[in-house]
């Protein structure tokens, strides 16, 4: 059991890291949408499609509050419920498996 613990431990450290790397790259994504930036820029495309694909579901059931798009936030709320619960019950899992 020794190895498994370590496995899950290493797989919710993983998703720790990308669902973090995630949530800036929607920080980001939102604060230059605030400008108006150069749609053939590279960075701008990349964060554009990094990003679009699960902002649009979320727009199109919610759409905006007022003006504004509340999308970004909603996906961040969520980043981080997945974050505090299952990466969290995944890391419990793999300590319980260790002893």
């Amino acid at each position: 059991m020794f190895v498994a613990g370590h496995f899950f431990i290493s797989i919710a450290t993983v998703a720790d890291i990308v669902l973090s790397a995630y949530t800036w790259i929607l920080i980001i994504s939102a604060l230059i949408s605030w400008v108006n930036p150069d749609p053939y820029n590279p960075v701008v495309k990349f964060l554009y499609l990094a990003t679009e694909p699960v902002l649009r579901p979320i727009r199109r059931k919610i759409g905006t509050l007022g003006g504004i798009d509340i999308s970004p936030v909603i996906v961040i709320l969520l980043i981080r419920f997945v974050q505090s619960f299952v990466v969290a019950s995944l890391k419990q899992f793999g300590a319980r498996l260790l002893f």
